[in-house]
């Protein structure tokens, strides 16, 4: 019976022993380098995970850390007669706001011309045309058609004043002058807010003006025949119980950085108040990306004899140091006055937190400037009467914060080290693997050398065995 090799078949040397003592080495010097390169690529994944959610509490703590947040405002205005917007950091009132009369624009309209197309003059000349106390210069010839003056007078004095014509009636075509300010443009209004005089005003300068399709000069449809429609006057109101009058509706120079806009006869009380909502909706923010980061690191750090339940982070002195001075820090951060939990703060028994804005708000009706001083910085007043210079609690945690999140601190050096972990564990995964397939390429060599010598020596078998089988058939014949 002849022994089987590579490509022979002896069943001794074959490619499957190569195989199997192959996979074996595989098993003891690639196996665990895969496994610490998908362990350390899991943990690298993991750490963008958490880089991301502190890059989170990180921004909202520098949204309350900013000295801006205490200074915001808010306006309420009663019934319809006023709007009111108020500027960071305005002063906090109330007061009321009774609108006698709103803010006019001047309408002035011309006498009847039969078509647009009429003619507005005899000759060459120039009209002047007032506007309040600023005059222009209107060009006018022969040629020049009502459509034409209007266009002139838009490209003239178009920030002044808009130019239009309207057909009234049939072969009734009239020019509209509207002031594009409101108020009374000359400032001379009678003493119950009318228009002493009209604001817009033209005047022929050259006499050549015609009110017959250029038949005759002298017409007077666009100077002493012009029509006040509607005056423009000044808005009165009065201001705790001050008497008031402004050119505009929008009054934004009665009170620092306070806007008012009139919209109505009528009477308004008006609250500015610092905007707790907005102040409250960030300190909220900040506990839910708190919270966020917290019970991801919870997960990522349990201790556990059951590999399935371990967190990834279980043995990182880094993470879990994080970790602890996340929950810690509501604790620590004061500058020696207040700690967060007199603001209603809290850390609940899992690391989360709570707020509860009744508390704070409570301490910002008692004193609201300590309030702002905790938080972001400034005075604070302590209960001796002393005052000291504060950063601002959320300073301190930003700086806290900063240690582990801020460009190439901890959490950056970290992710740095398992970049490089990775790197030479591939590195050294690739040369085991070179190795290994060096080492049984070699091996095959010998093993196809061998199974040629097994050949031979299963040639020279079958020859004898036939050489005695011939003889032995020889003798018993």
């Amino acid at each position: 019976m002849g022994i089987s090799s590579l490509g022979v078949g002896s069943n001794v040397l074959t490619q499957d022993v190569i195989d199997q003592l192959k996979a074996a080495d595989k098993s003891q010097f690639v196996a665990p380098l895969t496994s610490k390169i998908s362990t350390e690529k899991s943990k690298s994944g993991q750490l963008d995970i958490v880089n991301a959610l502190m890059d989170n509490v990180s921004e909202s703590i520098g949204n309350i850390a900013e000295f801006g947040l205490f200074n915001s405002r808010t306006a309420t205005a009663s019934g319809s007669a006023v709007e009111v917007s108020a500027n960071d950091g305005s002063d906090i009132q109330d007061f009321t706001i009774d609108v006698n009369n709103l803010a006019t624009k001047e309408i002035t309209e011309s006498a009847s011309y039969a078509s647009e197309t009429d003619k507005i003059a005899t000759d060459t000349g120039s009209m002047k045309l007032s506007i309040g106390s600023k005059d222009y210069t209107i060009d006018y010839d022969a040629s020049m058609t009502l459509s034409d003056l209007k266009d002139a007078i838009n490209k003239e004095a178009g920030s002044d004043v808009k130019a239009s014509i309207v057909q009234v009636s049939s072969n009734d075509y009239r020019l509209f002058l509207n002031a594009v300010n409101t108020g009374d443009l000359n400032s001379d209004n009678n003493a119950d807010g009318s228009d002493a005089d009209a604001d817009i005003v033209i005047t022929d300068t050259s006499g050549k003006l015609s009110d017959d399709n250029g038949a005759t000069a002298g017409g007077t449809n666009l100077t002493d025949n012009m029509t006040v429609t509607q005056s423009g006057v000044d808005a009165s109101f009065t201001f705790n119980g001050q008497t008031i009058t402004r050119q505009s509706n929008s009054v934004s120079d009665l009170l620092s950085g306070v806007t008012i806009t009139l919209k109505e006869s009528g009477s308004s009380d008006v609250s500015i108040k610092q905007d707790v909502e907005t102040i409250e909706a960030k300190l909220n923010s900040f506990v839910e990306k708190f919270n966020s980061v917290i019970t991801e690191l919870s997960k990522m750090t349990k201790s556990s004899k059951d590999e399935k339940e371990r967190g990834v982070f279980s043995n990182d002195s880094t993470i879990k140091g994080m970790k602890r001075m996340l929950e810690n820090m509501i604790y620590t951060v004061g500058e020696g006055t207040d700690k967060l939990g007199d603001y209603g703060f809290s850390i609940n028994r899992d690391g989360t937190m709570k707020f509860e804005k009744s508390d704070f708000e409570s301490k910002l009706r008692e004193n609201p400037d300590n309030v702002q001083a905790f938080f972001s910085g400034g005075t604070y007043t302590k209960s001796d009467g002393s005052s000291v210079e504060l950063t601002g609690a959320f300073d301190e945690l930003q700086s806290k914060v900063d240690l582990y999140s801020k460009y190439n601190a901890s959490l950056d050096q970290l992710k740095n080290s398992y970049t490089t972990r990775i790197s030479s564990l591939e590195d050294q995964k690739t040369l085991a693997t070179q190795r290994l397939d060096a080492k049984y390429a070699i091996m095959a060599k010998r093993f196809s050398a061998y199974d040629a010598m097994i050949n031979k020596i299963n040639n020279a078998s079958s020859m004898f065995v036939q050489l005695a089988n011939a003889q032995t058939a020889a003798a018993n014949s």
